[in-house]
C-alpha cells in the first residue's frame, strides 16, 4: 500500500463502516469519489425501483443450463456461460449468483454482473432456485426463506466440479438474505472465500412491516402474483398433501405475508411471524468468518435501513457495509453506465472481489471447499 492511500477517505455522500473498514477500503476506490444520482430518474425510490426493472438493459449472453437435483428428490436450475470450460482456465475464480425472489439468470441486474464478472476471467454460475427462472419444482419443498439445503448442495457440487478454484458468492435481496444465512451457519467452516450481498432485507419482520404501507403494496401484490403464478404451475404436486399447505390461501394469495402464511407450517414455524424471525439474515452477521461486503440504498423500500445490522457489522472483522443516499431496490441507477447500463455497484463488486481473488492467490489455501455439511434450509426473497 503506497503513503497515499492512507490518506484516501470515503466521499461523505457515503455511510461506510464495519470491523473490516481498514482492511478492505484501501481497494474500493469508487468509494473515494462522490454518488451522483442520475437526474430526474432517481428523485424518487419508487421511481428508480420501476425505472430499473423495466428499463435497464439486458446484456445478451448464451448460456448453458445444468438441472440439478437435489438430495430430496427436487431441482434447481445452474445457468453457465456457453463456451466457458473451453475458454477459462480450471482453477479460474468462480462466482456464483443468487438473484432475488421470483428472479433468475434472465434478470438484467444478473446479467450485467455476470458480464463483468466473466471480463475479467471469472467463471461464473447463476443459482436458479427452486420454480425460478423456469426452474421446474418436483417436490412440495417450495422456494423459501427458511430453507438453505439448497444452497448447501450447489456449493457442493461447483467446489466437487472446480475444485481448484476459489468460489464466491454475489445475492441480491432474498438472495443476499440466504448468501449471509448461509455464511454465518457455516462460519468457519464456509467454503466461499468472500461474498457480496446487496439490497438485502436483513430484517425479514421490518421488511413486512413496511412491505404493506403505502406505495409497497405494489411491490406487494406483484410479488405475490408472480410466487402463485409459480405455486399453480405446479399445483397438482401439493394435491392431497393436507394438513400443513393452506393450498387454496397459497394459489389465491394476494399479498407476500399471505403467501407465506399459506405455506409456514410446512416449514416447520409456528406462524409466519415466527418464520420471519428465524428467517432473517440479521443475526448470522456475528457468525460470518468469510470477507463479506454489504451494499445497500437508505432509500430501499423494501429492504429499509433501519433493519441493517450496523452494530453487528462494526463488532466483525470480515464485514464492510457501504449505503448509499439514494438506489431505491436493485436500482442504483448512477455512475458511467447510467441511466440504462449496469447498476452503480457492479464495478464496487468486482473491485472488492478481485482483491480477495489476489489476496488468496498470494497464501496457499487452509481448507479445502467441501461441502461435507449438509444441512436442509431454503430459500425467500
Amino acid at each position: 500500500m503506497s503513503a497515499s492511500d492512507h490518506h484516501q477517505q470515503p466521499h461523505p455522500s457515503f455511510e461506510i463502516l464495519g470491523g473490516g473498514l481498514q482492511r478492505f477500503f484501501p481497494s474500493l476506490t469508487h468509494l473515494t469519489r462522490p454518488y451522483n444520482p442520475f437526474p430526474f430518474i432517481t428523485w424518487n425510490r419508487h421511481v428508480e425501483t420501476i425505472f430499473a426493472s423495466f428499463f435497464r438493459s439486458t446484456p445478451d449472453v448464451t448460456l448453458r443450463r445444468q438441472c440439478l437435483r437435489t438430495k430430496d428428490g427436487g431441482s434447481v436450475s445452474l445457468d453457465w456461460v456457453s463456451g466457458d470450460d473451453r475458454r477459462l482456465l480450471p482453477h479460474a475464480p468462480l462466482l456464483i449468483l443468487l438473484p432475488g425472489l421470483t428472479g433468475g439468470s434472465g434478470d438484467s441486474y444478473v446479467r450485467h454482473m455476470l458480464v463483468r464478472a466473466r471480463s475479467k476471467g471469472w467463471r461464473v454460475v447463476v443459482f436458479n432456485s427452486r420454480g425460478c427462472g423456469d426452474s421446474p419444482v418436483t417436490t412440495p419443498q417450495f422456494y423459501s426463506a427458511s430453507f438453505l439445503g439448497d444452497m448447501h448442495e450447489v456449493v457442493s457440487h461447483v467446489s466437487d466440479r472446480y475444485p481448484n478454484a476459489n468460489l464466491y458468492g454475489v445475492g441480491w435481496s432474498l438472495g443476499a438474505n440466504i448468501l449471509v444465512r448461509y455464511l454465518g451457519q457455516e462460519s468457519h467452516n464456509c467454503p466461499l472465500s468472500g461474498a457480496v450481498s446487496l439490497c438485502n432485507p436483513f430484517n425479514l419482520v421490518v421488511s413486512d412491516e413496511d412491505f404493506r404501507k403505502g406505495f409497497n403494496k405494489i411491490y406487494d401484490k406483484a410479488l405475490s402474483s408472480a410466487l402463485c403464478k409459480i405455486f399453480k404451475k405446479h399445483a397438482l404436486l401439493f394435491e392431497d398433501i393436507g394438513g400443513e399447505y393452506n393450498i387454496p390461501m397459497v394459489a389465491n394469495a394476494k399479498s407476500v405475508r399471505e403467501f407465506d402464511d399459506g405455506l409456514t407450517l410446512s416449514f416447520g414455524f409456528k406462524s409466519v411471524d415466527d418464520y420471519y424471525f428465524n428467517s432473517s439474515s440479521s443475526d448470522s452477521i456475528k457468525h460470518v468468518q468469510t470477507p463479506l461486503l454489504c451494499i445497500q440504498a437508505e432509500n430501499d423500500p423494501i429492504a429499509p435501513s433501519r433493519g441493517i445490522p450496523r452494530e453487528d457489522i462494526k463488532e466483525n472483522p470480515n464485514c464492510l457495509l457501504v449505503v448509499t443516499s439514494k438506489g431505491g431496490h436493485l436500482g442504483w441507477v448512477a455512475g458511467d453506465e447510467a441511466p440504462l447500463g449496469a447498476p452503480w455497484t457492479d464495478p464496487l463488486v468486482i473491485d472488492f472481489l478481485q482483491y480477495l481473488e489476489t489476496e488468496a492467490a498470494k497464501a496457499p489455501q487452509t481448507c479445502s471447499n467441501s461441502g461435507d455439511n449438509k444441512e436442509t434450509l431454503q430459500s425467500v426473497v
